[in-house]
């Protein structure tokens, strides 16, 4: 069986080098087991000098494979042209990082055996502040009532898929993808297994505050509308307060005759139903963007450098052409 691993790559020059050598170990391992392997890096428009290393292990061993964006596109365009660019039996998605540890990648191999078309390594909070602990597990347990699909705390890209797993996700050619949700989504036969959290061995991680926010909101706004249907809720209750308060307004000036209308209650109920449309508007304009972007129809990423063949599967709806030299 050919096990591809894929792994996104973003300045990664200080720990590429120290994840392939690992790798390379654990496919030793696993080749007495019939298991073969090869490995596909994407360097997602890296700043430093992460495709001149990847350009270097490609020459010292043809199992590796890789691509280089033409810039930044993210790393959700990046686990794409991963999963296009695998051709393995089971595909691995992980970290160049070493935050997943490659050492899990044979006990995925033993429990893919069983049957699964998922292997899912779930990571624990061990190392974790309490107030980011207590973030994520408030976030998952709103999102998971408003979400079509559930996500499972600690539960990440690092996987094992099978050929169908991945070729159903790859069909699905949305431009603004949350690999998470689509994981998920496609469903299929799953197990999960617990690691410990590991630490990141070299390098910055390129994550701030402000970038997992709109990644949380992009989960939550790609697998539902109900913050639209929200929309419709409160606008009604919002009618039937102001009716409610007419109501009250023509009784009061009937019982005690007609009286000044007070201000801080006008300029309260002026502000509060101008916020009220404000957060509307931006709910319906982030689903609009949305549908924006869908209907351009470019690309999700585009190659400046590669060793692999130009892609030749085209989905139906013609983003094929992501520019493989």
């Amino acid at each position: 069986m050919l096990i591809s691993i894929v792994a996104p790559c973003y300045d990664e020059e200080d720990v590429i080098e120290s994840f392939h050598d690992r790798i390379q170990k654990v496919a030793e391992e696993l080749l007495p087991l019939g298991h073969d392997m090869e490995f596909v890096y994407i360097d997602d428009g890296s700043r430093d000098r992460t495709l001149m290393v990847l350009e270097r292990l490609a020459g010292l061993d043809k199992r590796v494979r890789y691509v280089s964006f033409s810039r930044n596109f993210g790393k959700e365009a990046a686990l794409l042209a991963g999963l296009r660019h695998a051709s393995g039996d089971c595909v691995v998605v992980m970290d160049a990082d070493l935050q997943h540890p490659p050492e899990l990648i044979r006990r995925m191999v033993e429990l893919r055996a069983e049957g699964y078309d998922q292997v899912i390594a779930r990571r624990t909070r061990t190392g974790d502040g309490v107030a980011r602990t207590l973030t994520a597990r408030l976030y998952y347990r709103f999102v998971n009532r408003l979400m079509d699909v559930e996500l499972v705390d600690g539960v990440g890209d690092f996987r094992l898929m099978s050929r169908r797993v991945v070729d159903a996700v790859v069909d699905l050619t949305e431009y603004n993808r949350f690999s998470k949700g689509l994981f998920a989504w496609v469903g299929f036969p799953a197990t999960t297994f617990d690691y410990e959290n590991a630490a990141r061995e070299a390098g910055r991680t390129s994550w701030s505050f402000k970038g997992l926010l709109n990644y949380g909101l992009d989960g939550l706004l790609s697998f539902n509308n109900r913050p639209l249907r929200a929309a419709l809720y409160l606008g009604m209750g919002l009618l039937l307060c102001a009716g409610l308060y007419t109501g009250w307004i023509v009784v009061a000036a009937l019982v005690h005759g007609v009286q000044t209308p007070g201000y801080v209650t006008i300029i309260t109920a002026v502000t509060g139903v101008a916020g009220v449309q404000m957060i509307m508007l931006g709910v319906i304009g982030e689903y609009t963007g949305r549908i924006y972007y869908e209907v351009k129809g470019r690309p999700h990423f585009l190659v400046k450098a590669s060793n692999v063949e130009r892609t030749t599967d085209c989905p139906s709806d013609g983003r094929t052409k992501d520019l493989i030299p």
